[in-house]
C-alpha cells in the first residue's frame, strides 16, 4: 500500500471508529471493526472506489452488522448485566468525536447504548447513522441495500422500540458534575440522609463483572435497595485502598475507581432533576481495557 493510500485511510479512521463504537457498544470490538476495514481497504480496486467516504461506512457497516449477529447470541449468556465499554472523552475531540451537543453527547451515553441492545442489528445501524451521523435515508439505504422506504421504516421501528424521548440533560455541564461528586462523597462517606437527598426513588444500579469479578447478578432497584447497597460497599476492608478519579466517561460526569495505578471499575450515573436515577458500573476488567489505555 502507498504512503498517500495510508495516510488517507487513516483520515477517516476517527470517524470509523466512532461509528463502529455506536454500533458495537465495544471499544475493542470497533478497533478490530475498523482494522478489519483497513484490510479491505488496502485489497480493494482503487480506481472503482468513487467516494472513498461512503465505501468505507459501507464495508465497516456491514462488518458491524455481521458482528452484531453473533454478539447477540454471546451477550444473551453473559453473566450478570451487560453494559458497554466505557470511554473517556475529556477533553476536546475524544476517541468518539466531537462530543459538543446534547445530541452528541446522548449518542454515546451509557444509557442509550444499553438500551440499544434491544434493537436488532439493521434497527440499530439505520438509528445510528440517522440520528448520530445525520445521514438521509437515501444514503442509509445504499449502505444497507435496501430501499428508502425500508430505511425509514427500520428506522420508525428503532426509535418505538427505545420507547422515550431523548433526556434533556441540563445545559450546566458543571451542575452535573457537582451532583456526581456529592453523590461520591456521601457514598464514601457512608452519609445516608445525603445519599437518600440525592437518589430518585426509582434509581436503579447496575453492575457488570462479566462473571469475572464479584459483581450484583441482577440490576437492583428502589431508593431503599441501592442505598443499602452503596453503603455495603462503602463498608468493605477493600474500600480503603481505593482512590477515586472524576472524569468524563462517555460524554457524561464518571468516576474511575483504582487500586494504586490499576483500574478496576468505571462508575457513571444518570443525573435527572437533579437526583441519580442510574448507577452504571462496569468492573469486567476485559470491558476496561480501552481506557485503561487512554490513561497511559
Amino acid at each position: 500500500m502507498s504512503v498517500g493510500l495510508a495516510a488517507e485511510f487513516e483520515s477517516y479512521r476517527p470517524r470509523l471508529f466512532s461509528l463502529a463504537y455506536r454500533l458495537l457498544g465495544a471499544a475493542s470490538e470497533a478497533e478490530d471493526a475498523v482494522q478489519d476495514t483497513f484490510l479491505r481497504w488496502n485489497a480493494a480496486d482503487q480506481e472503482a472506489i468513487r467516494t472513498p467516504a461512503a465505501w468505507l461506512t459501507t464495508v465497516l457497516t456491514h462488518l458491524c452488522l455481521n458482528h452484531l449477529a453473533s454478539a447477540r447470541v454471546r451477550r444473551e449468556q453473559y453473566l450478570g448485566p451487560w453494559l458497554p465499554e466505557p470511554v473517556l472523552t475529556h477533553g476536546g475531540r475524544t476517541a468518539l468525536g466531537p462530543l459538543e451537543t446534547t445530541l452528541q453527547r446522548e449518542s454515546v451515553s451509557m444509557a442509550l447504548l444499553t438500551l440499544m441492545e434491544r434493537l436488532t442489528p439493521a434497527e440499530r445501524a439505520v438509528f445510528v447513522l440517522r440520528e448520530a451521523f445525520e445521514h438521509s435515508h437515501r444514503e442509509i439505504a445504499a449502505v444497507l441495500g435496501v430501499d428508502e422506504a425500508h430505511s425509514r421504516k427500520l428506522h420508525s421501528r428503532a426509535r418505538e422500540q427505545l420507547g422515550r424521548p431523548r433526556r434533556q440533560l441540563p445545559v450546566d455541564a458543571e451542575q452535573r458534575s457537582r451532583i456526581v461528586e456529592r453523590f461520591f462523597a456521601a457514598t464514601v462517606e457512608g452519609d445516608v440522609a445525603g445519599l437518600e437527598r440525592l437518589l430518585a426513588e426509582d434509581v436503579v444500579a447496575w453492575a457488570d463483572g462479566g462473571g469475572r469479578v464479584s459483581a450484583a447478578r441482577r440490576p437492583i432497584s428502589g431508593r431503599e435497595k441501592v442505598l443499602r447497597y452503596l453503603l455495603g460497599l462503602s463498608a468493605r476492608p477493600e474500600a480503603a485502598l481505593v482512590r477515586l478519579e472524576s472524569t468524563e466517561v462517555n460524554g457524561e460526569p464518571g468516576v474511575l475507581v483504582l487500586v494504586d495505578r490499576t483500574l478496576i471499575a468505571v462508575v457513571v450515573p444518570d443525573i435527572e432533576d437533579g437526583r441519580v436515577t442510574a448507577v452504571r458500573t462496569v468492573l469486567n476488567p476485559g470491558k476496561l481495557a480501552f481506557a485503561t489505555s487512554q490513561l497511559m
